[in-house]
């Protein structure tokens, strides 16, 4: 123990108090009162310690203000691999979440942190809190009632989630852009009305718009919409919110219009987005006089300048062949007709896109397959989005619960990047790291902090991984 630890413990002795005891947990010292007792079933005696306060080297004893736990409920071991993996995840946002929330940025900082691996409802963050070991040192009040009020705080303070997206506005000169949907029949959600989905449904629905970085897939802005509105203007709006500059967006095929080109340029965006497959533009005549190879496939390429933008069109051959035995098959068998089989077979493997930047076609083509891992985080996102749903009754609770989970799905697409980088995402997802990382546990043994052992195969993936998580 330190020496002002040791110092003010005897001073409490002089003064006449028994039985204290000081634990130290990571950097911070606990204070309990221990005392023994006769246990009649195991026919001795047993020590019994309860809980005081924390000790801090310039306040002395900060005395709990929580109901005193019995011995009996004293936790005295801790996941801590996992508890590890998800710290690590969030940690770079502790920062931007201290100065945007204030006294309630713990209780953020925990339930984003305990979602990561799924959903998990307000009833249950506490118990799922308490498994953890305390990494951050922090103890956020994790009580249902105070989570709901946290939620709604967090909803209506859009001026500290607009910081915690400005810290995430990086370097990455390419942003993926996408709106989705999640349905409510909440009343009391006005947000919520009928809309376009991709399901068809005629459900009260509330749009959200997400921003990602291209390179490494981490989300930096989520933005909430009233289910009706889904044109590009929303993006338009979305970007002077938190200011991003010089970055070129990669839309979805269906944002393209002449309308929403026609925006993006008048608001100085600059863009990439496909064209839908029966647009006329097609038409345009676009020599494929360059290739580069995607994955071991022969792309043909070419660009052509076209209404104040450029076109730039490529040739998949592999899809070209994989989508010309479809339309012969398809035809053979008289599904379509043959108009529409000679349209397909001119449009065979061919991809157009639409973009206001001049640059290699390569390079706008390895942009535009930058959406398809994105996308992925989408339905993982939504995921989230939908568990929580059928509890929310307010625009203030929807709002706070949308950016949580957006912390969520940063964290998770952070553990997602290290699986990446190792080359692992053939054998492992972020919920099978964090599952496997449960096995290690940290045991309070009479006040000595002990790791259990680190299960060869969770160390050799700890290093595989470059995660440094468990003490040597």
């Amino acid at each position: 123990m330190e020496e002002w630890v040791n110092n003010w413990l005897a001073k409490q002795r002089e003064l006449g108090e028994k039985g204290l005891e000081i634990k130290k947990f990571s950097n911070g010292h606990y204070v309990y009162r221990s005392t023994t007792y006769w246990d009649k079933e195991l026919k001795k005696r047993r020590k019994k310690s309860v809980y005081i306060g924390k000790l801090d080297i310039n306040k002395g004893l900060i005395e709990s203000q929580k109901t005193v736990i019995s011995s009996k409920r004293v936790r005295s071991i801790w996941e801590y691999g996992n508890a590890a993996l998800l710290n690590y995840a969030i940690q770079d946002l502790k920062p931007l979440l201290q100065t945007a929330f204030g006294e309630i940025w713990e209780e953020v900082y925990a339930l984003a942190l305990i979602r990561i691996a799924g959903y998990v409802p307000l009833k249950r963050a506490n118990l799922a809190w308490e498994k953890l070991y305390p990494i951050e040192e922090i103890t956020p009040s994790m009580n249902p009632k105070n989570l709901s009020k946290v939620l709604k705080e967090v909803g209506i303070n859009r001026k500290g989630q607009n910081h915690v997206f400005s810290g995430l506005n990086s370097e990455d000169k390419q942003l993926v852009y996408d709106l989705s949907a999640i349905f409510t029949r909440s009343e009391a959600i006005n947000f919520a009305e009928k809309g376009y989905n991709k399901e068809h449904f005629h459900i009260p629905q509330v749009n959200f718009a997400l921003f990602c970085t291209a390179n490494d897939n981490l989300p930096t802005m989520v933005r909430i919409l009233p289910g009706s509105v889904r044109d590009v203007k929303s993006l338009a709006l979305s970007v002077q919110e938190i200011g991003v500059e010089n970055k070129t967006l990669i839309l979805d095929r269906g944002f393209y219009s002449q309308g929403s080109i026609k925006t993006l340029n008048e608001h100085k965006l600059s863009f990439v987005i496909p064209t839908k497959r029966n647009s006329t533009l097609y038409n345009e005549q676009i020599n494929l006089s360059e290739h580069f190879f995607y994955h071991e496939r022969l792309i043909k390429c070419g660009k052509k300048e076209y209404g104040g933008n450029i076109l730039y069109l490529f040739e998949d051959s592999e899809m070209k062949k994989e989508e010309e035995y479809t339309l012969y098959k398809q035809h053979d068998e008289n599904k379509i007709t043959s108009k529409t089989f000679n349209k397909g077979l001119e449009k065979a493997g061919k991809i157009l896109l639409v973009s206001n930047v001049d640059l290699a076609p390569e390079n706008v083509f390895l942009m535009y397959k930058k959406r398809d891992t994105v996308e992925k985080h989408y339905d993982t996102y939504k995921s989230i989005l939908e568990a929580d749903k059928l509890y929310l009754q307010d625009n203030e609770s929807l709002f706070g619960h949308i950016f949580i989970s957006f912390l969520s799905l940063y964290g998770y697409v952070k553990i997602q990047n290290c699986i990446r980088k190792a080359n692992l995402t053939s054998k492992y997802s972020p919920r099978d790291l964090i599952e496997q990382f449960r096995k290690v546990y940290m045991m309070d043994l009479d006040g000595k902090m002990i790791f259990t052992e680190v299960p060869k195969k969770i160390g050799e993936m700890e290093k595989k991984l470059n995660l440094k998580l468990f003490p040597k």
